[in-house]
């Protein structure tokens, strides 16, 4: 299966929505329509130059996402990546296309300047943690959110 990893394009507003509407629900969780439209809305303007969406193409069809953000830190110079969802169709998990999405961050990351990438998951997504543990570094930190 070749691989190809590029930027988010209007015309993937169906997929996308598709994707990412899996994706949450897979973290049980949802959002109304003024959040989906906004953040595609956001994802391909490139005025909105933090954030970015990248989607891997297999066969002609897209089959994963990762949403990334660039923010300021306290602790560094540089800003940081936040890379904030990423999901691959189930059809196509083991494929390699995580992988790929994941190096394309820190591609992208590398390029503006940006030396730290850093995501979270839940401990029970034990299939993609084994992943994330080939390919970077698990850290001792625990979320807490109001």
């Amino acid at each position: 299966m070749s691989i190809t990893v590029r930027p988010l394009r209007p015309e993937d507003e169906p997929v996308w929505r598709d994707l990412w509407s899996a994706y949450l629900e897979f973290y049980e969780s949802t959002v109304p329509e003024v959040v989906y439209s906004t953040t595609f809305g956001r994802l391909i303007d490139p005025q909105h130059r933090s954030r970015f969406c990248l989607v891997a193409e297999a066969d002609g069809k897209v089959l994963g996402l990762v949403h990334a953000i660039y923010h300021e830190h306290n602790w560094r110079v540089e800003d940081v990546c936040y890379l904030q969802d990423l999901y691959v169709h189930p059809d196509a998990r083991g494929t390699g296309i995580g992988r790929a999405l994941i190096e394309a961050v820190y591609k992208a990351a590398d390029a503006n300047g940006t030396s730290t990438v850093y995501w979270m998951t839940q401990d029970f997504n034990s299939t993609a943690r084994l992943l994330y543990d080939r390919i970077a570094t698990k850290t001792p930190f625990i979320k807490y959110q109001r």
